[in-house]
């Protein structure tokens, strides 16, 4: 039995998430389409574009992204902690840079207060818009609705643009965080689309490399740049403490991801070359399990990963009577 959107998805456990959505009708995002002889390449553009107007809406960070030919991949985390502490005026401005307001909110925005009669109405839109400013669905459906709308203008057509609702999957641990965001940094050179990662378009690989030039030379993005948008940073394991982020060096990241790529080419025999990166040496993974890892992470893991044991608790709490890891799948409750 399918279980609900609610219950895989749960901040309390992880914030973490892998999020996957598919077009239909043999639709194209991008590329050239063999069935129509069209070039939909400006179509990865609108989904990064969305991405980066919602990331400054939502407390939702973006920590990977990958736009393909007819799919789409984001890493999201979600930050409950900037959910918690937004202030009415906060909830209603943000809300209001995505749909047309209610008289309610839009007066007490503009007047800074509002009668008494109207104070409880305008106190639970705040907590619907609130809850909804941190929900990864409330996301993807502000993503994939536009994206719709302007491909089926495009095409001239009526229907579904997308197969279905997003797929998620919950990553609850850094080994499964840092294994899915390499999987979907090495999406488009697995598929053919590019030879490397400086010239992967729209993905947050090639953005994050570029940031990386840019420090090194003291110029760093402007934020007031309307098409530059900040992906959650890599802090450093010495600094989780103190700073909300991924906690590894982007250096090491750098090393590990260039290191998995050149080691899984498609089109080259595969080698291990004799040191493996620090990342591997500090998590205490050896090689071999690490590119098994990375390069069949979809075919090992359903809509959880993490350690087996953290697996099994989260599909025990969300009502999942199966969970799938690794070369298997076990069933939790035999009886």
């Amino acid at each position: 039995m399918t279980i609900s959107r609610r219950k895989l998805i749960e901040p309390q456990i992880t914030p973490f998430y892998h999020v996957i959505n598919r077009c239909v009708r043999r639709a194209y995002l991008c590329g050239d389409d063999p069935y129509d002889g069209k070039n939909y390449q400006h179509r990865r553009g609108w989904i990064v574009n969305k991405i980066k107007q919602l990331a400054a809406v939502f407390c939702i960070d973006v920590c990977a992204y990958a736009v393909m030919s007819n799919h789409y991949h984001l890493v999201l985390k979600i930050d409950t902690e900037q959910q918690q502490k937004l202030t009415p005026e906060e909830v209603i401005s943000r809300w209001l840079q995505l749909f047309s307001g209610h008289p309610i909110a839009v007066d007490f925005l503009k007047e800074g207060q509002i009668s008494s009669d109207k104070q409880q109405a305008l106190s639970d839109l705040v907590a619907e818009w609130q809850q909804r400013l941190g929900s990864i669905s409330w996301f993807m459906r502000c993503l994939n609705e536009e994206i719709a709308r302007k491909a089926n203008k495009e095409d001239q057509c009526k229907g579904s643009f997308w197969e279905g609702r997003f797929k998620s999957q919950a990553l609850l641990d850094e080994q499964a965080l840092l294994s899915c965001m390499m999987y979907v940094d090495l999406n488009p050179i697995r598929a053919g689309i590019t030879p490397s990662l400086e010239q992967s378009d729209f993905t947050s690989i090639q953005q994050r490399i570029r940031e990386y030039n840019q420090t090194k030379t003291l110029s760093k993005p402007s934020s007031s740049n309307k098409s530059y948008f900040q992906l959650l940073p890599f802090v450093g394991a010495e600094h989780q403490a103190k700073k909300a982020g991924i906690n590894f060096a982007f250096a090491d990241y750098l090393e590990l991801i260039d290191w998995t790529g050149r080691c899984i080419r498609n089109d080259k025999k595969g080698f291990l070359a004799p040191n493996q990166p620090k990342i591997l040496q500090k998590m205490g993974i050896t090689a071999d399990a690490w590119l098994e890892h990375s390069e069949q992470f979809m075919e090992h893991y359903a809509n959880v990963s993490g350690r087996w044991s953290q697996m099994c608790a989260f599909k025990q709490r969300t009502g999942g009577h199966w969970c799938k890891g690794k070369s298997a799948s076990h069933q939790l409750h035999p009886n």
